[in-house]
C-alpha cells in the first residue's frame, strides 16, 4: 500500500456500508409542482458508495440498513440486489397507516439558470428507528471485511443512529477493517431533533473511530466544529483555494490524529448543467489534487458519492494516493452524465477518462 492505511488483503466482503435506504422521485427537468410523472431511483448516501463499488468497480459489497416490509420496501430491495449489493436488514412491519416508511426524496433536475430543488419526506423513517443491538455485527463481519463506511446523513436521522454508527465502527475495528465516514452535513436534518450542538457532539464521537474522512470545508466546519474561512460554496474561490482546505485538514488531524486520509470534491457551478469539477486529498501528510475539467451535467445527484467510491476503490486496489483521487474524480464526473444516484459507468470507462481520453464516439 502506498498510504499508511493497513487494508486487509482479502475478506468475504471488500466493503460494508451502514446507512438509510431511500427512493428518489425524479420528474426530470420539470419542477414538482408541474410534474405529471417521475422516475424512481433507489438511493442513500452511504448505500450509493457500496452500489458503485459493486456495479462499476466489481467489488464484493454489502449494506446494513433498515427495511420496511411493504411494496416500496420490496422495490428498494430489488434494486439493491440488482446492483450486486448484499443486504443485512433489520426488518420493520409497515402497518399501512403510521409506517414505518422507507423515506422519499423529491428532486427535479433543474435546467440552465434554474437550480435543482431537493426536498424530503422522512416521516417515521424505518432507518431512524435503528438503535444499538438491532444489527448482527458478528454475522456481518464473520467472513472478513476490508472496509467499513457510514455517513453524516444517517447520523443525523435520530438520537440513536449515531450510536449505531459507533457500534458498527467498533465492530469494524475489532475485525481489522478500515473505517471511513462521509460528513455529508445536512443542517435541515440535524435541526429536526438536535441542532448544531448535538451534531458536533455526535459526529465528534464517531470521528474518533475513523481512518478516512470525506467532507468539504462546510462539512468540516459544521460537522466537526472546526474554525475556518467563510464558506462560499459553488464559487471559483472555493474551487481554487486549495490552501484553505489543506489548512483546515491540519486542524482536523490535530484534533483527530488517527485520521490517515481526508478528501473532498471541488465544484464551481457555472449553471445547473455546466460545472467545473476537481478534487483534493490529504493522505499521510501529503497533498494531492485531481485535474480540473468542465462537466455537462445531466443529473448532479450522487456525484460526491461517485467520487468517494472511486477514491476508496483506488485505495482498496492498492493504487497510489494520486491514482486513487484521480479515479474518484473520473468516476464522480461520469456519474453526473447518467440519470439517477448510482453508477452506470464501467471500470474501463473510468480508467479511460482518468487517463484523459476524449468523448469522441467509440465504434
Amino acid at each position: 500500500m502506498s498510504s499508511g492505511l493497513s487494508i486487509r488483503s482479502s475478506g468475504e466482503l471488500d466493503f460494508v456500508s451502514l446507512g438509510a435506504l431511500v427512493h428518489r422521485l425524479d420528474p426530470g427537468a420539470l419542477p414538482f409542482r408541474k410534474a405529471t410523472h417521475f422516475d424512481v431511483h433507489v438511493s442513500g448516501a452511504e448505500y450509493n458508495v457500496a452500489a458503485n463499488l459493486a456495479d462499476c468497480f466489481r467489488m464484493k459489497t454489502a449494506i446494513a440498513s433498515a427495511m420496511a416490509d411493504y411494496p416500496i420496501g420490496d422495490l428498494i430491495a430489488e434494486r439493491v440486489r440488482a446492483m450486486g449489493v448484499r443486504p443485512f436488514y433489520k426488518h420493520f412491519r409497515h402497518d399501512g397507516v403510521h409506517g414505518p416508511n422507507m423515506a422519499t426524496v423529491y428532486s427535479d433536475r433543474g435546467f440552465g439558470v434554474r437550480p435543482a430543488v431537493v426536498f424530503y419526506n422522512r416521516s417515521n423513517e424505518a432507518a431512524a428507528l435503528l438503535k444499538p443491538g438491532d444489527l448482527d455485527w458478528a454475522a456481518i463481519f464473520a467472513g472478513g471485511v476490508r472496509w467499513f463506511h457510514s455517513g453524516g446523513i444517517f447520523a443525523s436521522l435520530s438520537e440513536t443512529t449515531g450510536d449505531v454508527i459507533v457500534e458498527g465502527m467498533r465492530a469494524a475495528k475489532a475485525a481489522g477493517a478500515v473505517v471511513s465516514f462521509d460528513l455529508n452535513f445536512r443542517e435541515k436534518l440535524w435541526n429536526a431533533w438536535g441542532g448544531a450542538r448535538d451534531a458536533v457532539d455526535v459526529v465528534g464521537r464517531i470521528v474518533e473511530h475513523v481512518d478516512v474522512l470525506v467532507g468539504n470545508e462546510e462539512d468540516l466546519q459544521k460537522g466537526l466544529g472546526i474554525s475556518g474561512p467563510e464558506v462560499e460554496k459553488g464559487t471559483a474561490k472555493e474551487l481554487f483555494d486549495k490552501k484553505a482546505f489543506f489548512e483546515m485538514i491540519a486542524r482536523v488531524v490535530k484534533k483527530h490524529p488517527q485520521i490517515k486520509a481526508v478528501a473532498t470534491t471541488l465544484r464551481e457551478v457555472l449553471s445547473t448543467n455546466r460545472h467545473r469539477w476537481s478534487a483534493v486529498a490529504w493522505v499521510d501528510g501529503k497533498q494531492y489534487a485531481a485535474p480540473v475539467c468542465e462537466l455537462d451535467v445531466l443529473d448532479r445527484v450522487g456525484g460526491g458519492d461517485g467520487f468517494a467510491s472511486g477514491f476508496f476503490y483506488g485505495l482498496l486496489a492498492g493504487e497510489t494516493a494520486e491514482q486513487a483521487i484521480t479515479l474518484g474524480w473520473a468516476h464522480g464526473a461520469l456519474l453526473t452524465t447518467y440519470p439517477g444516484d448510482t453508477t452506470m459507468a464501467t471500470l474501463e470507462q473510468v480508467r479511460a477518462f482518468a487517463r484523459g481520453e476524449s468523448a469522441r464516439i467509440q465504434r
